[in-house]
């Protein structure tokens, strides 16, 4: 074993990953690439997840293709041909009356309210989202629910075959790779389930995604803007707005929320340039005036910007589509309104919302955004933020969450971060922005469940090696000490900036004085992680006794008392959807099923 190797052990105190799960390289992690593709439809659902996760892209070709980024008008020219071979051309995708929506946060959100506002109409939806949190028929929803296991399996092997049997003996890729299939496969469960229509989700940019063959979509939506995915849509947000205003199509309407002036822009440039009608969305309260407050099943104030670009989806698609839609539910009511500020780009309507968009915002569920688990002393936050602009909303939902949820005098609470960050994000600066919060405990952990290898196909992924991920949460705690020796006051009581609006109090209630900086932890997996902050306390999550030496190290064996003794523990874990994924796997076991 290498010295690097040995001191990568030495350093995660808890238990050992196994044999298998430490061994070197893409190629003993990856396993499955060996997996032999069953010939009969019909086979169980695990057994296509297991052959669909042969398409993901392993760790090192992906940085080959980083390195190289290639022509990606190709890729897309590539995607058009893997559609005619499944046996659909792209003028097919028109009977689905789809809804694209792009952004660098809130898109899935946006997508959520505008999917569940539609279907208060009694309209038949399809809803096209990534990455999946549990289970990948997550993914591909009708009527807001998760395709089957049946209805997932007999359309992936149906796809599967299709592609093997029109396969060109002279190309070297005979399958697309995994969110290409996925978006193929949605496109076949969507019209072959007649949906009225489907809303579907950028996966990454716009302009060359894989979901951008689609020609005429009904109307379009962009979300709000920021940086992220910088190897690959470039690193400013002017840059991401240009691959972002690619979903665009002439004469479909577009919508957008309120941007920076520079990246606004670049949208409207590019809509002009192609005679897309682009519109810019008013503030939600221009839209409650004069009526009762809009209640959102969605909390956080940023919520607000993705409900209000929503309505303008929804009433767009049924203006454009009304004989679809009860002829009594209407489209709302035109009101005037005269914003403070004029911009070049036109404002969209202002308008009464219908009390069928009132219930759908109202009843929008999106698991791990901005979700709350009650469970006996433990509160579990859990919000897949993953950029700097959606770490800070993520910060405000969870302290005026915590004074909400404040009584005095219960005795002592712990507040605990549980986080990790993959890709090309820069996790010194998510951790910087989640310092105000006060954690009491900083954990960090892998997005892996368990450390074998042999858990869910669901929650398999072969884009990095175990080394990386373990490596990445070590550097993870080490940007955490570093920031809290910068950050260290001589005055205990010195409390964070509190949001505006909100009491200085929230920062100090029901905390012993802080003599030291946070205490912090890496954990092998999740499953560990969890085992160590609920101590038993979760009526739910009961794992067995904690792995051979893990209450050995120092901050562990004392943090144990202190979580075993608190009245209540509040757990944030945000950084990564997949982090927040897994631990919802483990916290609510119905969501496996």
């Amino acid at each position: 074993m290498s010295q690097a190797r040995c001191h990568l052990r030495a350093a995660l105190f808890l238990a050992a990953v196994s044999p298998r799960g430490a061994t070197t390289g893409v190629t003993a992690w990856r396993g499955l690439s060996a997996w032999p593709a069953p010939q009969e439809p019909g086979m169980e659902y695990q057994d296509a997840v297991r052959t669909l996760n042969t398409l993901q892209t392993n760790a090192g070709y992906l940085e080959q293709v980083k390195r190289q980024r290639g022509d990606p008008q190709t890729q897309l020219e590539a995607m058009k041909l893997y559609l005619a071979r499944s046996g659909l051309q792209v003028e097919d995708l028109d009977q689905l009356n789809i809804i694209h929506v792009t952004g660098t946060k809130g898109k899935g959100s946006t997508c959520a309210f505008t999917e569940r506002i539609l279907r208060s109409y009694g309209l038949k939806t399809g809803f096209f989202s990534s990455p999946h949190l549990v289970q990948v028929r997550e993914r591909i929803r009708i009527n807001g629910q998760p395709v089957s296991p049946e209805l997932f399996t007999k359309h992936f092997w149906r796809l599967y075959h299709r592609l093997e049997e029109t396969k060109d003996s002279s190309s070297c890729v005979s399958m697309p790779a995994y969110f290409r299939f996925l978006t193929l496969m949605a496109f076949h469960i969507f019209l072959q389930e007649k949906v009225d229509l489907a809303v579907v989700e950028v996966g990454i940019g716009g302009a060359y995604d894989c979901t951008n063959i689609i020609r005429k979509p009904v109307v379009c939506g962009v979300s709000s803007l920021g940086i992220d995915h910088t190897s690959l849509l470039g690193d400013t947000v002017e840059e991401i707005a240009w691959q972002k205003g690619g979903i665009f199509k002439c004469g479909v309407p577009a919508f957008t929320v309120l941007q920076p002036d520079g990246p606004l822009a670049v949208l409207q440039d590019r809509a002009q340039h192609i005679s897309c009608p682009l519109y810019l969305c008013p503030p939600l309260e221009a839209l409650e005036e004069g009526g009762p407050p809009l209640t959102l099943g969605l909390e956080g104030e940023h919520q607000r910007s993705n409900a209000a670009l929503a309505l303008q989806l929804a009433r767009c698609w049924l203006q454009q589509k009304g004989h679809q839609a009860p002829p009594s539910s209407g489209l709302g009511e035109l009101k005037v309104f005269r914003p403070n500020v004029l911009r070049q780009m036109p404002l969209a309507p202002v308008f009464q919302p219908t009390s069928h968009m009132r219930h759908g915002l109202r009843d929008t569920e999106w698991l791990g955004r901005t979700q709350v688990l009650q469970r006996g002393p433990l509160t579990w936050y859990l919000d897949g933020a993953h950029t700097a602009s959606s770490v800070q909303a993520c910060v405000r939902w969870f302290r005026q969450a915590l004074h909400r949820s404040h009584r005095p005098s219960r005795g002592p609470e712990v507040r605990i971060l549980l986080f990790n960050a993959t890709g090309d994000r820069d996790p010194a600066a998510l951790l910087k922005l989640l310092q105000p919060c006060q954690f009491d405990y900083a954990v960090f952990c892998p997005n892996l469940t368990d450390v074998s290898s042999a858990g869910s196909a669901d929650q398999q992924n072969f884009m990095v090696t175990l080394d990386q991920v373990l490596l990445r949460c070590l550097a993870h705690q080490q940007h955490w000490s570093r920031l809290a020796e910068e950050q260290a006051s001589p005055d205990p009581w010195s409390p964070a900036s509190p949001e505006p609006g909100e009491p200085t109090s929230l920062l100090l209630a029901s905390r012993p004085p802080c003599t030291h900086s946070t205490s912090s932890l890496v954990f092998s997996c999740i499953s560990h992680a969890l085992q160590w902050i609920s101590q038993g306390r979760d009526p739910v999550f009961q794992p067995p006794s904690p792995p051979q030496g893990l209450l050995a190290h120092p901050v562990a064996g004392s943090g144990a008392g202190v979580l075993r003794e608190a009245a209540a523990i509040h757990v944030l874990v945000t950084g990564s959807l997949h982090l927040v994924g897994g631990v919802l796997k483990l916290l609510e076991p119905a969501l496996s099923q």
